[in-house]
């Protein structure tokens, strides 16, 4: 039996072929509640950070890391207390 050609759709799909549902697609699908899309993540800062490149004495930082880790965030709260902010 002859078919004619322009009567099979090209994007044609097998619905047996269909892409299988684990739980890495859910992982990445959108979740709604409502209408409203739920972001993932972490919610945003009320105060964001910006990064900069900051040449510091030698002695200065080995201060801040003998204390342990957040080091930094010191650093930080050092320099908002000196700018009284």
């Amino acid at each position: 039996m002859m078919t004619n050609a322009k009567s099979i759709d090209e994007n044609w799909s097998d619905p047996d072929d269909a892409p299988k549902l684990d739980q890495d697609w859910a992982d990445g699908a959108d979740a709604f509640e409502g209408e409203t899309l739920v972001r993932r993540g972490r919610p945003k800062l009320d105060r964001t950070k910006q990064h900069v490149s900051l040449r510091l004495d030698q002695d200065v930082i080995d201060s801040f890391k003998a204390a342990g880790p957040g080091w930094q965030s010191r650093i930080n709260e050092a320099l908002r207390a000196a700018a009284r902010l």
